[in-house]
């Protein structure tokens, strides 16, 4: 009787952890994904996700009391193989909730699918919130969206292609805008050409031999206009994987459409560094990336925040 006791408490608690957690999920195609597969069930393990056709959203709230309207849009990195779902994903939401921003950490399709899901669910993301921002309590004008590595160029890809054909999908939703308001790269993969490609992310997104024109279309330095939102880019000097000359690809174009920008360079962090502690100056880029969001005015309370009654 007491094991008894014991199992169906144990089922009770992690039930409602699954129902509270499920709360937070926002499914983006819940008419049905788009030229969905069969690729069998999702990969979960390790801090990383793999194999997905499910593409969502999971929210993060703001840690203070009164939260101030921004949110943003999380894309992992992993090189459009799988994504670092925990470091690079969970983290960023919990330190940036502790500045009052309404974080969602994006599941994305990747290499199972290839160009163009991956631009369709972030910019299906942006819509998502966008459209139901009342509901949601953020400021539609203030939603950004932040990646690192091939989660980068994923976040960069919805800064330049927001209007790109191959992000619509023929759906009522296409008509809202999916153009992000503020951009957050985090040793983002850029450029799809040689030198400074990530061959693997290049691979996994375009395929073993892309065709030129896929390859100059996902080069992100050759996509920015003086409508790309600002941008905040933050690469190191040690990153083997992805070559800084990404960033600075990004930075020059920024500069030359005149797109406000601002670019920390640090010496120390391998690739995939996240949040790590014990990289000298490099382990301080959260807080260069609180003076930018502060300095751009996305901490202080929105106004066009619609509060909800009190019951």
């Amino acid at each position: 009787m007491k094991k008894t006791l014991i199992a169906l408490l144990l089922t009770l608690t992690v039930g409602a952890g699954t129902a509270h957690a499920d709360s937070n999920v926002m499914t983006l195609w819940p008419e049905g994904v788009p030229g969905a597969k069969a690729i069998g069930p999702e990969k979960i393990g390790g801090g990383y996700n793999s194999n997905v056709t499910d593409a969502s959203l999971t929210r993060i709230g703001p840690a203070v009391d009164r939260p101030n309207g921004t949110a943003v849009i999380i894309c992992p990195g992993g090189g459009y193989v799988r994504m670092s779902t925990a470091r690079e994903g969970e983290q960023y939401g919990k330190w940036l909730s502790t500045l009052g921003v309404t974080a969602y950490v994006l599941k994305y399709r990747m290499q199972e699918y290839g160009h163009p899901a991956p631009l369709q669910d972030v910019l299906r993301a942006v819509r998502t919130l966008r459209s139901r921002a009342a509901e949601l309590g953020i400021d539609p004008a203030r939603i950004g969206v932040m990646g690192s590595s091939a989660g980068g160029h994923l976040a960069a890809s919805a800064g330049t292609l927001f209007d790109h054909p191959l992000g619509r999908t023929g759906a009522p939703l296409d008509a809202t805008s999916a153009r992000p308001d503020f951009l957050m790269l985090m040793y983002p993969v850029i450029t799809m050409k040689d030198p400074a490609a990530h061959a693997g992310s290049r691979k996994a997104l375009l395929g073993a031999s892309p065709a030129p024109e896929s390859i100059a279309l996902m080069s992100l330095e050759n996509q920015v206009t003086s409508n790309t939102p600002p941008t905040l880019l933050i690469h190191t000097q040690e990153d083997q994987a992805v070559p800084v000359e990404n960033s600075i690809l990004f930075y020059q174009a920024l500069t030359r459409a005149k797109v406000p920008a601002e670019m920390y360079l640090f010496e120390h962090g391998s690739h995939g560094m996240g949040m790590r502690d014990g990289l000298g100056t490099t382990s301080l880029w959260p807080r260069r990336a609180e003076e930018w969001l502060r300095e751009r005015g996305l901490l202080t309370p929105s106004n066009a925040v619609v509060k909800p009654q009190a019951k």
